[in-house]
């Protein structure tokens, strides 16, 4: 952790120290841990128990948290890293971090691809709805998103140069720099290109043509809580793009276009963050889709309140100042 945050920023007014910058990182995981893990396994028993009926968006919905719950079992991993400042769970550890870094990213890009392709055959194409909104289709599509991914997350797992081996792997600064891959960079370009640009691609493609349908075309005639919904899940995938991902992928071609420059390396480490906070909003997708997942969140409001209430009814009424104050004096 030493060697790969101990850089000089005296030319960069606005850079944190390394102290700051480890305080910050230990009360931003703690927050994405708790909150990360309450969300997403709340969504997979609703997904799984309480959905009586399981449709295409919701096998995308439960891939989605299975993969923030992955991304998340890192989490205490870098909290140790975080409060000892080294890496004391060794290299093949280290390997495994560094491969989910890459994995999760890819994943759920991926997932919103495929949603948004689903949003899309569903709103404009319905005569092929029945047969492309199938449940045992979505298992496949999804099978094969895993397959391709992990494909070029696993090589992560024996690659031969190690910035870390100087440390004696008591640093696990792959896991921050991504790119430390740089001496290849026509494998790093063509991981940007078909697993950040594509899908995103294919995202913003779908959603441009649903949005047109909604405004003049056919699903121009659909009620207006479903054109809502539609509205709301697609303003729900581009703000988790723009906010976690697109961050996270500038700093990484910067990376790989100036490898020497170590302000963008910690710059890298913090849109490393931004990238954590998908797994905490994507709470929004599952509520928007989820009548369950609405319900239960409605529940869990609902039954705040009312301890609320009662708490503040089993307390006796407050004196007020001035009538304690008139009863002294007397």
């Amino acid at each position: 952790m030493q060697n790969d945050q101990n850089v000089s920023f005296k030319n960069i007014p606005w850079a944190l120290t390394q102290e700051e910058h480890s305080i910050i990182g230990l009360v931003f995981y703690c927050f994405i841990l708790f909150f990360g893990i309450v969300i997403n396994v709340t969504a997979l028993w609703v997904f799984f128990l309480s959905t009586k009926k399981k449709t295409s968006v919701t096998i995308y919905m439960i891939n989605l948290a299975i993969v923030d719950l992955a991304f998340i079992c890192l989490l205490p991993l870098r909290l140790v890293y975080y409060i000892q400042k080294r890496w004391p769970f060794g290299d093949l550890l280290c390997r495994i971090s560094t491969a989910i870094t890459v994995f999760y990213p890819a994943m759920a890009l991926w997932l919103f691809a495929l949603i948004s392709a689903d949003r899309f055959v569903v709103l404009t194409q319905s005569r092929y709805s029945n047969e492309l909104k199938n449940v045992s289709k979505a298992v496949l599509s999804s099978v094969g998103v895993w397959v391709m991914v992990l494909g070029i997350s696993l090589p992560l797992l024996f690659i031969k140069e190690d910035p870390d081996q100087a440390s004696n792997f008591t640093t696990c600064s792959k896991m921050f720099d991504v790119a430390h891959l740089h001496v290849d960079n026509a494998v790093s370009f063509v991981r940007l290109i078909f697993y950040f640009l594509v899908p995103i691609c294919i995202i913003i493609g779908c959603n441009t043509i649903i949005l047109n349908n909604l405004t003049c075309g056919r699903a121009a005639k659909l009620k207006s809580k479903m054109k809502k919904q539609s509205v709301r899940i697609i303003i729900t995938l581009l703000l988790q793009i723009v906010i976690c991902f697109v961050p996270y992928h500038v700093c990484f071609v910067i990376q790989l276009v100036r490898p020497q420059k170590d302000e963008y390396r910690t710059w890298s480490s913090s849109m490393g963050c931004l990238m954590n906070l998908s797994t905490i909003l994507d709470i929004l997708l599952f509520y928007i889709v989820s009548k369950e997942v609405k319900e239960r969140v409605r529940s869990v409001v609902r039954y705040r309140n009312y301890r609320r209430s009662r708490r503040r009814n089993n307390h006796p009424a407050l004196v007020p100042l001035a009538s304690m104050n008139n009863a002294l004096l007397v």
